[in-house]
């Protein structure tokens, strides 16, 4: 699957120090590239967008990844990260959220690379209970991957093009891509 704009090129992610982690590496480039792409498949005029009043902005949702991302690597991880309040814009954009998100995770890859496989599975706290790093790593993850979809769904309502995730979508194909909608694709070994 290639692309039209990857803001961490594969070259841009180090080798981990144990292989056996370099997956971890892989996947949070991966992802925040996946991020950035939902990111600025909007346009600053959308930023007050919500679908319903009990729903958050746009504004809001990158405003949140941001800070949680920040508080989540620094707390919980224990990565070296930027002060608090220094990790949103000066001037919320769509442009200015989602170099910020590239530039707060390439020194997370290079920490991440460095860190033996006794470090991931050190249990450390988490809120109000203790879990290994490779949990919170996976957590982290995956509280990104729900608000990614909570936007595609905006994009989606606001009848714009939703970016290709991990396959195509209604608006992005290519040759060969194969949605597994029958019962036929998915009986393939």
């Amino acid at each position: 699957m290639r692309y039209s704009f990857t803001a961490i090129a594969e070259s841009e992610v180090p080798c981990a120090q144990d292989r056996s982690f370099q997956h971890t590496l892989d996947t949070y480039a991966s992802e925040t590239n996946k991020t950035i792409s939902t990111w600025r498949a909007f346009e600053d005029r959308h930023l007050a967008f919500r679908p319903h009043p009990k729903s958050s902005t746009v504004e809001d949702i990158l405003k949140h990844e941001l800070l949680s991302q920040r508080r989540f690597f620094a707390e919980f991880l224990g990565t070296p990260e930027p002060s608090a309040s220094d990790v949103l814009p000066a001037r919320v954009s769509i442009d200015a959220c989602w170099q910020r998100l590239r530039d707060q995770a390439l020194p997370r890859l290079s920490y991440l690379a460095n860190q033996k496989s006794h470090w991931w599975f050190e249990t450390v706290p988490f809120f109000d209970v203790r879990r290994e790093r490779i949990w919170i790593f996976w957590r982290r993850l995956l509280h990104t991957a729900h608000h990614r979809t909570q936007l595609t769904v905006y994009l989606r309502l606001l009848d714009r093009p939703v970016p290709a995730i991990y396959g195509p979508t209604a608006d992005v194909s290519w040759t060969g891509a194969d949605p597994t909608q029958t019962i036929e694709a998915a009986g393939r070994r």
